[in-house]
Formats: structure tokens, sequence, C-alpha cells
């Protein structure tokens, strides 16, 4: 088994660089104009775009594996440009199912026979996906829906892992050290990710909780599991029908009052990332429904996370921090979270953070999305390049996408209002502010303190000086190496200046004109040398990331 997956996974690596090359060759003539020398070259938004739609093409060609990357990507704003991640966020899990017969097989090896252990088993799916399709059944008297793994699936997926643990060495050429740091682990995070959806186990062991956690709460539907007739391929569901959340017109028909729809859906995401700890990760419309009560009924559950308690406290604080326009503590909580590098300047942040909120808000200042500030934070994350945590980046996907759905459902859709009443309900918000004004005391407390002990250390200090007994070391921070640059261009300059004169004494006073060419071709390297380090833009050169104008032009495009 393992030697026929290593030869797929040969196979498959040609397959996705003969797919890959022309936006290698785009990418290498980005850091070469000429393949092999010549200055890089800018890329504006919109040849972005167009090689985002290349990517997009590329990736639903080459597969399940890969329309599952593009998706895991959709959520990495540390790896991709915004450009990429817009493109990416339309990518659907929606391809033809597998013949009958096929699944059939993965069916019995799971359960047995199929028309001993159901009552009646539809054979055409309801919905394909990548890694697995969904049929309908009878058991025991109940609707039932039975999630198939897709056949053959899992040695198509091994190959195609390895490939792109492969294929993240030649990646990583053509992208900047902070992308470089996420690749490193996006191989593994991946994997686990995926390995995770396939196993239906897990799954089910994710929808029971989730369900526990919402037992009393007649809002919503959870389907539940029937741990008989499922196994480690095989998923067995009650069957809810429900009309699709995004068909707001067939809401308004049946009478439903899709605010509250959108209310609701806000609130028990809200639980389940921040009091429950574990969630529903896949909150795209196609596993959303409402039923004929107004409840909200979810269905898919193989993509589903967990927070740990730190996280969650520190997205409690990021709400309480938009809501108040707290542009601190914005700041404080993604550099908590891992999401900002504290090294970040924040002034130019503090000026991106002002930017979303003003763009948010426009005459209203109460009217603000946390999506849009969102979206304008993970942009800064590109740019300023840092690793985010996965199951944070989940956490950001499912905010962005819910808040979609619910402006769909209504787009006056106030989240930071329904946000807001959420925790002041929960007792959240009060706590927080409790926590502000400790942490305010305290800070009086230190600035009162050193009111007195400031004046001893500084009276010392002088005291050392005017005996002549201060020594002050200093230590130079070169982490670019720009002083080592410098100092090649000295040695450069000097070296190329004594041939050139040499050859010129040589050829003027000596008549050795070809003792000075001699010369004048050895001083040649040193020429190309001093003239590439000029020419080089790393190191001595930099563009500034975050400026008002480059913000508005940013927003423009």
């Amino acid at each position: 088994m393992v030697t026929l997956v290593n030869i797929r996974a040969y196979w498959r690596f040609v397959v996705v660089l003969r797919r890959f090359s022309p936006l290698i060759l785009a990418y290498w003539r980005d850091r070469k104009r000429f393949l092999l020398f010549g200055r890089s070259r800018e890329v504006d938004a919109e040849t972005q775009r167009e090689r985002a739609a290349v990517l997009l093409d590329i990736l639903l060609t080459l597969g399940p594996t890969f329309i599952k990357l593009g998706q895991i990507l959709s959520t990495r704003p540390d790896i991709l440009p915004p450009a990429y991640i817009e493109v990416l966020e339309g990518l659907q899990d929606d391809v033809p199912p597998a013949p009958w017969a096929e699944s059939k097989v993965v069916l019995e090896d799971e359960l047995g026979p199929v028309d001993e252990v159901f009552d009646d088993f539809d054979r055409e799916p309801i919905s394909g996906a990548s890694l697995g399709q969904v049929y309908t059944a009878q058991y025991e008297g109940q609707s039932v829906a039975v999630k198939v793994r897709r056949p053959g699936i899992e040695s198509l997926v091994e190959a195609d892992l390895r490939t792109i643990r492969w294929s993240i060495p030649l990646i990583k050429r053509f992208t900047g050290a902070g992308q470089s740091f996420s690749l490193e682990n996006l191989a593994d995070e991946f994997a686990k990710t995926i390995r995770e959806e396939m196993d239906y186990g897990r799954e089910r062991e994710m929808l029971e909780a989730i369900r526990a956690n919402f037992a009393d709460d007649d809002r919503i539907r959870i389907p539940t599991a029937y741990e008989a007739v499922s196994g480690p391929r095989v998923l067995t569901m009650q069957y809810i029908p429900g009309t699709k959340i995004s068909d707001v017109d067939a809401l308004d028909a049946a009478g439903l009052d899709r605010n509250a729809v959108a209310e609701t859906l806000q609130e028990v995401y809200l639980q389940m990332i921040i009091e429950d700890g574990v969630f529903h990760a896949d909150p795209h419309p196609g596993n959303l429904a409402v039923d004929d009560d107004g409840a909200v009924i979810f269905y898919d559950f193989g993509m589903a996370g967990r927070v740990d308690p730190y996280i969650q406290e520190k997205i409690v604080d990021f709400y309480v921090a938009v809501a108040r326009q707290d542009i601190d503590g914005i700041l404080d909580t993604l550099i908590a979270m891992g999401t900002l590098s504290p090294e970040a300047d924040r002034e130019v942040m503090g000026n991106v953070m002002e930017l979303a909120i003003a763009d948010a808000s426009g005459e209203d200042i109460e009217q603000y999305q946390v999506n849009q500030i969102i979206e304008q934070v993970e942009s800064t994350i590109y740019e300023f390049p840092l690793r985010l945590p996965p199951n944070l980046a989940l956490v950001l996907r499912v905010a962005t996408v819910v808040e979609g759905v619910c402006v769909t459902l209504d787009p006056e859709f106030d989240f930071i209002s329904t946000a807001t009443e959420y925790l002041k309900a929960e007792g959240y918000y009060e706590e927080t502010a409790r926590n502000l004004a400790e942490d305010a005391g305290r800070q009086a407390q230190r600035t009162a303190e050193a009111l007195f002990t400031v004046p001893p250390r500084a009276n010392e200090f002088l005291k050392t000086a005017n005996r002549g007994n201060l020594h002050v070391d200093v230590t130079i921070e070169d982490d670019t190496h720009v002083l080592d640059k410098l100092a090649m261009r000295i040695a450069y300059s000097v070296l190329l200046a004594v041939g050139v004169l040499s050859a010129t004494i040589l050829y003027s006073f000596a008549d050795e004109w070809r003792l000075a060419a001699v010369v004048l071709v050895l001083a040649a390297p040193l020429a190309v040398a001093l003239y590439r380090s000029f020419r080089a833009k790393r190191g001595l050169r930099t563009t500034p990331q975050f400026t008002r104008q480059g913000m508005k032009n940013r927003r423009d495009d």
C-alpha cells in the first residue's frame, strides 16, 4: 500500500508541477524580470486577481485534496494577499457524486448489506462533495441522512499530501520570510485537518458535543447521530428538512422574521466560540437551513474546531474593544492572540484600525460591522507577515462567513449591537470593564510609585556621571545586515578604484596596455558586484506599508 501511495505521489507531483508551471514562471519573473537576471517587478491588484482566478481553476482541476487546500488557504491571510483570499472564498466543495456501485462497497464494508440494515435506501445522493456524499434512507421508521466517504479517496489524499509537502520548498522560493514561516507549518496543519474531516467517527463526536451544548435551546436544531449505523467511513444522522437560509424569498413566503433568524445565528456562534469552546466551522448557506418555526438547522460537522480558554478570553476582549471603539484595546488583543507582531508600529496599525472603523461606520458610528475590521486586519497581516494559529484562522473565517449570511438575511443587521447585547446578557461585558478598571488602578499605582522612586535613581545616575565613572555599553542590532552591506560596498569601491587606477598608470606611463587590460578584466566582477549591491531592493530600501493614502488606494482597488 505504501509503495503504491509513493508511486502515485510521484506521478501527482509531476502533474501538479505541470499545472502550476505558468504561475511558477510568472512568480519567477516577479523576482527577476528576465528569469535569470534583472530587477524585480511590482504586481498590481488586477494582476493578482487574474492569477488568483488561474489558481482557482488549477485547484478545481486537481481534484478533492486541492479543493480542500484552497478552502483552507482562503482562511490564511498570513500566506496569501487579499486578492487571492477574495477569489478563493468562493471555492465551493461541490463535485459530481461517485457511482452508486462504488459507494455501496463502502457502505457494506462498514455496516453490512444495505437492504438488511436500512428499511429503505435511496440510491441517488442528495449532495456530493470532494470527500463524501449524502444519501437519504429510512432507519427504524425514521428519515435519516447517510454520509458516505468517497470510494478510494484515502490513497488519493495521502498521495496529494506528500505532493504538497514536496512542493513547499519550491513555493518558499517565491515568498517572503513571514510567508515561508507559515508555509513550513501549513502541510502538517492541512494534513491534520483533512484527515479529521475524513474521519466520520470524529465528526459524530463533534456533532454530539455541540448538540449537547444546545440541548435546551429550541432556536436551533442539530441532527441526532445513530451510532449503531455509523463508523469511520459512514455517518448516519437524523434527516431534518428545511428552507435554505439564503433563500430570502422562501423565508418571506413562510412568514419568518429574517432579522430574528440572523440574531439567532449570530448568538449561537458567539456561544459556541466564547462559551462552549467547540464550534461548527463551515457555516456557508449550503450547511444552514431554517425550519417552519424559524429554528436554524445545522448540517455537516466535518469542519469543526475547538478554542482554548485563553483565546476565548481574548476574543471577548476583542469584541468589547470593537464595541467601545478602543483602538489600543483592539491592538493589544490582536498581539495577545498572536495575530499581530509585538514589534508592529502601533501608530501605523492604529491608523489602519481608525480607517477600518471610519469605512464601516459611515455617518452613524454605531452601524459599523466587525467583518470590515477583520478584512482590514487580514490585509495588514499579509503585508506584515506573521503566522495565524490554525483554529484562530477558522474563527476569523467563521466570523466573516456568519456575518455575510446575516447581512443576506437582513441588509441592516447590526452585528456589533447583537454581540454587545449577548456579552452583556452573559456578564462578559461588565467583567471586561471591571478588569479594565482594575488594570487602570494598578497603572495609576505604579505611576504614583514612580514619582517617588525615579528621583533617587536619577540622583545616583548624576553622581556617577560627575565622578567620571559612567560607562555606557552600546549594542547595535543589525537584523537586516545593513552595516555588513555598507562595508561590502566600501570594500568593492576601494578595490575597484585601485584596479582602475593601476590600469590607468600601466597604460599611460608604462605603455603596458595588455597588462592594463588584464587588470581591468580582473576588476570587472567588482564593478558588477558593486552595481548589483545598489540595485538590490532588500535591506537598505523600504516602502511604507500602511500610510493613509496607501490604505485609501487599497480600498479604491
